[in-house]
């Protein structure tokens, strides 16, 4: 079978979804792996290496003749439409955002594949994307802030005075959040963590940060995650939390849920609180974000409320791309893998039995097969989604696994992998790269 590695075109994507390692394993499945010229590039792989590891360097990639297109972002509606039928995709589908082309792959009876809808589950540790790319995305906002705080993060003791650690405060210990304190720590800042879940303690202990305990209700669903909290209690989160906010030089948010709008966490008059100088980096300003005020891609100068200055607020875009060669081999490992699952004597034939095949799977066969996407679809036209087979669906992909996001915060809402809670309320416009941060 052919397998397509094609070059993203998504404006300032710079991951791929093979790296020359990954195609040796693919190659070594009996997969005949075609790699567009420069789909690499960015991520730090010339084609020759490719060429070396057993791909077939081609000047584009025609979806049309191939059995199987590994991507990283959401693939575009024409070519999904190009697609053949029985064709199999791997990747980032961002389902509750990209309707059309899930319609569309459905009707053409591709068999497609999403990474956010990998069940949590040990043995899909190897297959999850979502975590792999919250790792990079939680390292890179500390260098983020680190590069624009006008101070040192450790503590120095030298003839000429001290000079104090830099106080770092992460709202939300998941994948990222984890990530962003032992980052943060490893740079020598005094950090501190939040989270609803009171099991979240542990773990930031556990990365030498302090866990400030709130004087709120627990918000722990199954599983050990986090649900949405209430108006009323959001709105007292963020009045617990604005001393905290006030007395660092860091603020570090994390909170990103597929297909809805960021939690709120800290506002305005929060931000206006902290000291001249410090920084703020929204990891979910993609998706509306958990500052106000927050752009995606920019830096805003927000006032002190004492006229002395101003804090900036960075609304980060794209963290995964900003770091291409790491983020790729963690993210083509995941693709490979999976691909690994369902691929015998050079054929992939998924087998739908398996939890993890099941769960991942978004279409097959002419049905959307992820019962909340069916859902969705149904909600936005006024009629049955592509195969109204929703009742079948429901018994062949598990929608209730908990999962994270590009990072799972606990602290105003958590994601679960079949997106149940987001798309129940209908379609939303979601982050491009839902999930991914």
């Amino acid at each position: 079978m052919k397998l397509g590695i094609a070059r993203e075109r998504r404006e300032g994507e710079r991951r791929v979804a093979a790296t020359p390692e990954t195609v040796k394993q693919l190659a070594g499945l009996g997969l005949e792996v075609l790699v567009e010229s420069r789909a690499g590039v960015s991520a730090g792989h010339a084609d020759d290496e490719y060429r070396e590891a057993g791909a077939q360097i081609v000047a584009d990639i025609d979806p049309a003749l191939l059995d199987i297109l590994a991507h990283v972002r959401p693939l575009e509606l024409p070519t999904a439409t190009a697609l053949k039928r029985g064709a199999v995709t791997v990747g980032l589908a961002s389902p509750s955002s990209e309707l059309a082309t899930v319609r569309v792959l459905a009707e053409r009876g591709v068999t497609s594949f999403a990474l956010e809808l990998v069940p949590r589950i040990s043995r899909a540790q190897s297959m999850d994307a979502l975590s792999s790319q919250a790792l990079v995305a939680g390292y890179r906002c500390v260098l983020e802030a680190a590069i624009r705080l006008p101070r040192f993060f450790p503590l120095y003791m030298t003839a000429a005075g001290t000079v104090p650690p830099a106080r770092v405060l992460v709202l939300g210990v998941g994948v990222a959040g984890l990530q962003a304190i032992g980052t943060a720590k490893r740079l020598g800042a005094r950090v501190s963590a939040n989270d609803i879940r009171p099991s979240s303690a542990e773990e930031v202990t556990s990365m030498g940060g302090t866990f400030i305990k709130l004087d709120l209700e627990t918000a722990e669903a199954a599983g050990g995650y986090a649900r949405e909290l209430s108006a009323d209690r959001g709105a007292l989160q963020r009045q617990l939390l604005a001393p905290h906010v006030a007395g660092s030089d860091v603020l570090i948010t994390t909170a990103a849920v597929p297909g809805r709008h960021a939690p709120l966490l800290v506002t305005r008059e929060m931000v206006q609180g902290m000291r001249p100088g410090s920084v703020v980096v929204d990891l979910a300003a993609e998706s509306g974000g958990n500052v106000e005020g927050s752009v995606p891609g920019r830096d805003v100068h927000v006032p002190t409320a004492d006229g002395k200055g101003t804090v900036t607020v960075v609304g980060l875009k794209d963290a995964p791309s900003a770091m291409p060669t790491d983020a790729s081999r963690l993210y083509a490992k995941n693709v490979a893998n999976l691909l690994a699952l369902m691929t015998r004597d050079g054929t992939v034939v998924p087998d739908f039995d398996d939890d993890v095949i099941a769960g991942a799977c978004l279409t097959h066969d002419g049905v959307v097969r992820h019962p909340p996407t069916a859902e969705a679809l149904a909600a936005l036209t006024g009629e049955n989604a592509p195969g109204d087979a929703r009742a079948d669906a429901s018994a062949d992909a598990p929608g209730d696994t908990p999962g994270d996001t590009a990072d799972e915060t606990g602290t105003a809402g958590e994601t679960d992998n079949d997106l149940a809670d987001e798309l129940a309320k209908g379609p939303v416009k979601a982050s491009e790269n839902e999930g991914v941060v």
